[in-house]
């Protein structure tokens, strides 16, 4: 398994610093879309990193617990620039979304009012959908080369979406599918690098290897340097505050979901909202809908509606702080111990990952992966269109089948009007995915407005 390398100037860091930061302002609609995101600007447009690189990145990315879109960032940040590029690619991929969602947090915390995100972000979130949809169909065509990947993808959708089967075990079925595959019929199953010349894609860096010893070196600095990181702040905050304050509860229950998120965000929500509501009295019933709100129209992981948890109990329980003081330290304590973990995972095992790419029995396992993920990325996507156009979807419970029916009467025409526009765009009229979003934007501003000016909205 093989691929050339660019003849090509490196890519500096500098540029790689600019498109990092288009990356994060584009990163809006959760994994998928912003795998999408990626895809695009990475590997069509800028070709710096080839299709068989970057699905063997986003196979490791899936299997960690966090954000797999904002690891997959730092992976491939790392790739080109070693652990400077990881810490810029993956910390610019957070910032935006940060900075929105703390802005968001005060003006809820002050006003109790979100509707205006409603009309900033409404076209967005059905520009999205169409992006999202192109990304599953672009990636699906170069991994679902036989009947065997489609199946696989196919199984995976079924058994994620209907039946609720936890990520990590659909990950494991599928790798040890694809291994026993390799041994009974290895064409049908190595799929990654199982190319023609033309789908061989030039890259714009040189693998990063190293030999053992230094690798091992290596390893355990990145430890402990990000077990300081991550856990110093929290036993700081331990021995200086005390169990009571929430700052110190805030750092050790965030840390500990930091290590739980297997299979994206909603795989915890459900828990963290439990416990903030119920336990720690950080929201009240019904308000960590309105952080998940600000979390999907924002850019960044979906998993930064912890951030508003976190500036809401602080904002709450400030102790001797001024409220808005506190609920800001609050949230970029959550953010710090939530993210901290996903630069270890990466920085940690990344080495690790590349120099078992070419084992051929790997590649039939991740190939076997591959298109279990090409299912689950359509999961999220229909997931995210079924809560973007419908205001309230039901789920129906009948032993281990689940079923997810939207309530047609909540269907949200305005969103289904730019939702149209954005699939137009795409498909049809083949724009770009900036000029998309724009124009989105824009409309569904304008539809939004409207709405209000009629009294139907």
């Amino acid at each position: 398994m093989s691929e050339e390398i660019s003849q090509h100037q490196p890519v500096t860091l500098r540029e790689a610093f600019w498109t990092w930061c288009r990356v994060a302002a584009l990163s809006f609609g959760g994994p998928a879309g912003q795998i999408a995101v990626m895809h695009r600007i990475l590997v069509d447009e800028k070709k710096w990193i080839g299709e068989e690189r970057f699905l063997h990145a986003l196979n490791y990315c899936m299997l960690l617990p966090g954000p797999e879109a904002q690891q997959l960032a730092t992976y491939i940040g790392w790739l080109m620039h070693r652990t400077l590029g990881g810490l810029i690619a993956g910390t610019l991929f957070i910032l935006p979304g940060f900075l929105a969602i703390l802005a968001l947090s005060i003006a809820y915390a002050c006003y109790q009012d979100t509707s205006f995100v409603q009309a900033i972000f409404l076209g967005l979130k059905a520009a999205v959908m169409a992006i999202v949809f192109e990304a599953v169909l672009r990636i699906g065509k170069r991994v679902l080369k036989n009947s065997t990947m489609i199946a696989l993808a196919a199984a995976s959708f079924v058994a994620i979406f209907f039946f609720n089967v936890p990520f990590p075990m659909l990950i494991l079925v599928a790798g040890l599918i694809g291994m026993i595959g390799s041994r009974v019929a290895p064409q049908r199953f190595l799929v990654i690098g199982a190319r023609n010349n033309s789908d061989v894609a030039t890259e714009s860096f040189q693998p990063p290897l190293v030999s053992r010893r230094a690798l091992l070196k290596r390893s355990l600095l990145v430890t402990t340097v990000c077990l300081l990181l991550w856990l110093g702040p929290v036993f700081v905050l331990h021995r200086q505050l005390g169990p009571d304050s929430v700052f110190t509860q805030e750092g050790i229950f965030f840390s500990k979901a930091a290590v739980v998120t297997f299979g994206g965000a909603y795989s915890v929500l459900a828990y963290i909202a439990q416990q903030a509501v119920e336990h720690y009295g950080w929201l009240q019933p019904g308000e960590m809908l309105d952080g998940l709100g600000m979390a999907e129209t924002t850019p960044g992981p979906l998993i930064m509606v912890v951030q508003f948890v976190g500036f809401m109990g602080a904002y709450r329980h400030p102790g001797s702080l001024d409220p808005l003081t506190a609920g800001v330290l609050g949230s970029v304590l959550t953010t710090w111990v939530t993210f901290v973990p996903c630069f270890l995972w990466i920085l940690l095992g990344a080495p690790y990952m590349e120099r078992l790419r070419g084992n051929r029995l790997l590649g039939s396992a991740l190939s076997a992966i591959t298109a279990t993920v090409v299912g689950v990325i359509l999961n999220l996507a229909v997931w995210f269109c079924l809560h973007t156009l419908f205001a309230q979807v039901d789920t129906w419970q009948y032993g281990n089948l689940r079923i997810q029916l939207p309530e047609f009467a909540t269907l949200q025409l305005a969103v289904l009007v730019v939702a149209v526009l954005a699939f137009l765009l795409t498909f049809y009229w083949k724009r770009g995915m900036a000029a998309t979003l724009a124009i989105c934007a824009l409309a569904g501003a304008a539809v939004f407005s409207a709405q209000r000016l009629l009294g139907i909205g």
